[in-house]
């Protein structure tokens, strides 16, 4: 993850004029030491709102500058989205771009550079619900096992790594970059703790329990792994001992689910949401799970209820008589 501390590289847009790329080089500096957003949601917020001025350069045939863009209008942005939707753009991509757009207009109003109220304007598209796939029980348990992988030629500390990540990942319900941003001295030995510090999203930290016989699969791991695992660097290291890509243990699960008959929904993701199912299923009380995966909001949450309604109308169906 980049650092904090770090000055956002100046803005370079030819389809705007100096002063307004200025301002945008200031909102995501605040954006990054103020909000603390993550990297990937700058770079995200970033392409939008280049998407959209290159845009409204083409549409209005000149360089936007920051008083043409105070005086958008509600067209000007109803014309951008259905740009972007004939892109075939999905609902979820529109509304961050909206939320993008919406965040730099009110880093503007406070800095006194003009009102865009068109932006508030807007409603924000609509977004199908879907629930997440969870992973059946048995199935979820097989990716933590290393011996599935017994026919592959990679070496064994390495079946040993993965399989203590996604152990991490369905045993604590980490994300996986979570999981991979662990330290070596963030993860006790087995017998000596049961919980995790986390750094979640927002570089906010949270307390997850960890099972005794996951602490052990990282304990066989770290034991066997042929590079140096100092206290300060992290827990999961690469062939070459650098840092573990997340594109490493998502072509492990693509391997292993194509071997257990799973379907693509079966991502390292999954197994978060299916730890937060089985949970639920189990008799978890929602606001607990809602503090083990670290949302924010309870409503984020709240799409495990959806998913344990089907599993018990399912139930319903095959199993109610019907006279």
């Amino acid at each position: 993850m980049a650092r904090t501390d770090q000055p956002i590289q100046p803005v370079e847009l030819d389809c705007a004029d100096e002063t307004l790329t200025h301002q945008m080089t200031r909102w995501l500096s605040h954006l990054r030491a103020e909000r603390r957003l993550s990297p990937k949601t700058l770079e995200a917020y970033t392409r939008d709102v280049r998407q959209c001025l290159t845009f409204l350069a083409g549409h209005w045939g000149a360089r936007v500058s920051l008083a043409s863009f105070a005086a958008l209008e509600a067209t000007d942005v109803r014309a951008f989205m259905a740009m972007r939707r004939a892109d075939e753009i999905g609902g979820r991509s529109l509304m961050r771009a909206l939320a993008g757009l919406r965040s730099f207009g009110r880093f503007l109003e406070r800095e006194g550079k003009g009102k865009l109220g068109a932006l508030s304007a807007i409603r924000a598209p609509k977004v199908a619900k879907s629930l997440p796939k969870p992973i059946h029980m048995d199935a979820a348990k097989r990716f933590t096992d290393a011996d599935e992988r017994a026919g592959e030629t990679r070496e064994t500390w390495i079946l040993a790594r993965d399989a203590a990540v996604m152990a991490l990942l369905y045993g604590s319900g980490l994300r996986i970059s979570e999981a991979l941003g662990l330290k070596r001295r963030d993860v006790p030995k087995p017998g000596e703790g049961d919980v995790l510090i986390v750094t979640g999203k927002g570089n906010k930290t949270r307390m997850v329990p960890v099972l005794q016989n996951v602490l052990q699969l990282i304990a066989d791991y770290a034991a066997i792994c042929p590079h140096s695992l100092p206290p300060t660097g992290p827990t999961f290291v690469g062939a070459r001992g650098g840092p573990l890509s997340p594109r490493i243990i998502q072509l492990t699960m693509e391997r292993l689910r194509g071997a257990l008959g799973l379907p693509d929904s079966a991502t390292p993701h999954a197994l978060r949401h299916s730890f937060a199912t089985h949970l639920l299923s189990r008799g978890g009380d929602l606001r607990a799970i809602q503090e083990l995966l670290g949302h924010a909001s309870l409503s984020t949450t709240q799409i495990y209820t959806g998913i344990d309604s089907e599993r018990l109308l399912e139930v319903y169906r095959s199993a109610h008589p019907r006279g």
